[in-house]
């Protein structure tokens, strides 16, 4: 079974970046790399401040768009930055 994770990364900027992964640990090194979107290619090193498991891609990519639609103040609540 894959997990299928929606993560929330902090960036070096203070700004949040939401993505959806199978391998968190992989793509976090790719964002700090320089490698990952481009949002985050101009503000690294980011770390990861929430995440969330699923068991299916479709369940996540909609949780993902779920979090990017809610304001920044929302998403801090969401992951405990208030």
């Amino acid at each position: 079974m894959t997990d299928h994770v929606v993560y929330v990364l902090e960036c070096a900027d203070g700004s949040l970046y939401t993505g959806y992964t199978t391998d968190l640990e992989r793509r976090v090194a790719e964002h700090n790399a320089g490698d990952g979107a481009k949002y985050t290619q101009a503000r690294t090193p980011v770390e990861v401040v929430y995440r969330e498991r699923y068991d299916s891609k479709s369940a996540a990519m909609s949780r993902e768009y779920e979090i990017k639609q809610r304001s920044r103040v929302e998403k801090e609540r969401l992951v405990g930055l208030e």
